[in-house]
């Protein structure tokens, strides 16, 4: 009876103490549910793009950072056409500037917006503080790496579509 209960309260403590993933922004969790309008004003959700490898891109027609940033994002969209999704949000909160700076970049990826910057329901979801920040994400919505720029981004790309 001793060794049944030992037993039965070692895998009680198995099972209380594994992690179970969860939704978040942390590597290894599930990335939060985005679903915003794109430049037409159709919805389109983060989910939609499941079964690639994703990059969600945080950034705003007005940083430098991100601007500068768009040349490798085209290269690399550019590289792996079917195999890389790119999904751009936006934090300007004046349309005629996003799409401009949208046609000025050539970005042809998903990009959305709600126009409300701070206050858009992503920022608390994402903890977002600043622009530029990306999460990278594999083909079932799980957080690989976040806030990764340049050529380790571009790395960490080649090395996941290697696998």
């Amino acid at each position: 009876m001793k060794k049944t209960l030992l037993i039965v309260a070692f895998l009680c403590c198995v099972i209380t103490s594994s992690k179970a993933q969860v939704i978040g922004v942390d590597v290894g969790d599930i990335a939060p549910e985005i679903d915003l309008p794109n430049t037409k004003g159709e919805n389109v959700a983060l989910s939609s793009l499941r079964g690639s490898l994703v990059l969600v891109d945080f950034w705003a027609s007005w940083c430098g950072p991100c601007i500068k940033e768009q040349p490798l994002l085209l290269k690399l969209h550019n590289a792996y056409p079917d195999k890389l999704s790119i999904y751009g949000v936006s934090m300007d909160t004046k349309k005629p500037l996003w799409l401009a700076a949208i046609a000025k970049g050539k970005l042809p990826w998903t990009n959305v917006s709600d126009l409300k910057y701070w206050t858009s329901p992503v920022v608390g979801d994402y903890m977002l503080q600043s622009v530029p920040l990306n999460f990278l994400i594999d083909k079932n919505g799980i957080i690989l790496a976040k806030n990764i720029h340049g050529k380790a981004l571009e790395d960490m790309i080649q090395n996941q579509l290697a696998q």
